[in-house]
């Protein structure tokens, strides 16, 4: 892996760069408010678009093909902001390029997908990163910290219940993309899968799990155009299964908006009880965590330390926890590291999800051990 030496900034360049994409307000500001990076390149379908979003980031350069991105003396770093299913095309690009990547997740459209670039991304010995930053969020890494310190004793159970957000039965148009399951954008690989992220990381992973999927609502309404579009991916998931230790795990995702519980996390252990809620999907959540233990009777805040939030408190919580992300980035590019999570963890999840939809296919309980998660690491 090549390192950047020295104190200088990490040079950026986006590929879906856009000013009003998932980058604008996610990545850029992020970047924006950490000293170590500089944004120097932006690339869209169209040179004038590119053009108009460099200015508004303060991007020296700009682009109309990701080819000419990659290509630049100016960019340390690729970011591959743009829709699921062209990521592996703007991957392959800068790995051939010989830059380090950080991928937005998914990483692929499908499992096949993810094990192809990070294959080719371990053969040219780039540095990889996947956009999995709920795991980085302060309120998560307390979490894992209290669980690993024996906060709640033995993990005995954990149970998970969230809501999608989107894939309920309104919808923007913009988004209607999503509701094409080929898309790879979907309940499942986005709102379920950064928090079974998030989760496993601090709980470790299942060995084996169930899953049930459903489409209870097949023809969603787009609220700023009026058209009706077809839903083909789940709006309904119940996943169930044991984790590594021995603890019962179970999730329920529901498409929409709940007017009950947006998200919760509850970890039950033999000494204390832990709950962490959400007012949005987890990676981009305003987090509040609450425990008990021992004689407590209920449930109380706890506030997460000051140690665990080092990037920039002001910022909002779908950028913040990019930034928390870039930070380990930063420390990985510097000193050689693995802190942030990688394509070959990237990979790892997509197993899982392969074996969620194979179980909700079959109805067959699936095994993961860690031949399964593993064997390409």
């Amino acid at each position: 892996m090549k390192r950047i030496e020295g104190k200088r900034r990490i040079r950026v360049g986006i590929i879906g760069g856009s000013r009003d994409g998932w980058a604008s307000a996610s990545h850029v500001p992020a970047l924006a408010s950490l000293p170590g990076f500089e944004l120097t390149a932006v690339s869209t379908t169209n040179e004038e678009s590119a053009r108009r979003a460099a200015e508004a980031f303060g991007a020296k350069e700009w682009y109309g093909d990701a080819e000419s991105l990659v290509s630049s003396d100016m960019v340390d770093l690729v970011v591959v902001a743009v829709r699921t299913p062209f990521h592996r095309d703007s991957v392959l690009k800068a790995v051939a390029a010989g830059k380090a990547v950080y991928c937005e997740w998914p990483l692929g459209l499908d499992l096949a997908e993810a094990e192809e670039l990070a294959d080719a991304a371990r053969s040219a010995g780039v540095h990889t990163a996947i956009g999995l930053q709920g795991r980085s969020a302060p309120a998560v890494q307390y979490l894992r910290d209290l669980i690993a310190d024996g906060y709640v004793g033995e993990v005995l159970s954990s149970t998970i219940v969230g809501s999608g957000v989107q894939w309920g039965d309104v919808t923007l148009a913009r988004n209607a993309y999503g509701l094409d399951h080929k898309t790879g954008t979907n309940m499942v690989t986005i709102p379920f899968a950064h928090a079974l992220d998030a989760v496993t990381h601090v709980l470790g992973e299942f060995t084996e799990l169930s899953a049930t999927t459903a489409i209870r609502i097949p023809q969603v309404r787009a609220s700023d155009d009026d058209q009706t579009y077809e839903k083909t991916t789940p709006d309904q998931l119940l996943v169930a299964g044991t984790l590594e230790s021995g603890a019962m795990l179970s999730a329920h995702y529901r498409g929409g908006l709940s007017r009950g519980t947006i998200f919760s996390w509850e970890i039950n252990g033999t000494e204390g009880d832990l709950r962490l809620m959400g007012d949005h999907q987890l990676q981009v959540s305003n987090l509040r965590l609450f425990g008990a233990r021992g004689e407590d009777k209920e449930l109380a805040e706890l506030e997460v330390p000051s140690r665990y939030q080092q990037a920039d408190t002001s910022l909002p919580t779908r950028a913040a926890n990019v930034a928390e992300a870039y930070l380990r980035v930063e420390a990985d590019l510097r000193s050689g590291s693995r802190t942030a999570p990688s394509f070959d963890d990237a990979v790892i999840r997509h197993r899982m999800l392969d074996a969620v939809f194979v179980a909700a296919e079959s109805g067959q309980k699936q095994a993961l051990t860690q031949e399964r998660l593993e064997s390409l690491v």
